[in-house]
């Protein structure tokens, strides 16, 4: 018998099984190399930090002050939309030196040269006004002033009439701003002081 020049290759016929086998072997790896080299991409971003609330002294206010300056009275800070982003709201009036004029409320935000990257400024020096919640055409004063909840709380002492001095505001309306829908709605809870 005659032995062929070709040895036996019987033992080397690939079934199905051999063929499943090579396949889950190659996925394995392919998948492997892909957690290996995605890196950065892969990885989640830390969600940036907040920035610092408005400054308020260096907004400018629409109020008609005839010359005079302008009084920041009061200020709060807080995320009243949800970004993350603290927002300012400031009570302010005529600096008139006695007596005390009307208060106007606004909500100040960062002006658009001081976004981030956008320039060299990324502080929280410049804001602008966005809201104005109380016109100083209402004629009122604000006490009780805060943010809390997401949600701006003010007294405003006001008069029934212009026979009322202004010495001695007859009317109390304890308010509520929040932000809902792109605007802020304002509740109110109005209180006689009459005797």
């Amino acid at each position: 018998m005659q032995t062929p020049a070709v040895t036996d290759l019987a033992h080397t016929h690939a079934r199905p099984v051999h063929w499943l086998a090579t396949a889950t072997a190659m996925a394995g790896v392919v998948a492997l190399a892909g957690l290996l080299h995605s890196g950065p991409a892969g990885a989640t971003a830390a969600p940036p930090a907040p920035r610092p609330a408005p400054d308020a002294a260096t907004a400018h206010y629409p109020l008609e002050c005839g010359g005079l300056p302008n009084k920041i009275v009061q200020r709060a800070t807080g995320d009243l939309d949800g970004d993350g982003n603290p927002e300012t709201v400031a009570v302010v009036r005529c600096d008139a030196g006695s007596g005390t004029p009307p208060s106007g409320v606004y909500v100040l935000t960062h002006a658009k040269n001081t976004e981030k990257g956008a320039g060299e400024n990324t502080g929280a020096s410049a804001a602008r006004v966005v809201a104005t919640l109380v016109e100083p055409s209402e004629k009122r004063s604000v006490t009780d002033f805060a943010i809390r909840g997401g949600a701006v709380h003010a007294t405003l002492l006001g008069y029934s009439s212009l026979d009322v001095p202004s010495c001695c505001p007859d009317q109390t309306d304890r308010v509520t701003w929040r932000w809902r829908g792109g605007v802020f709605l304002r509740t109110t809870r109005t209180e006689d002081q009459a005797a």
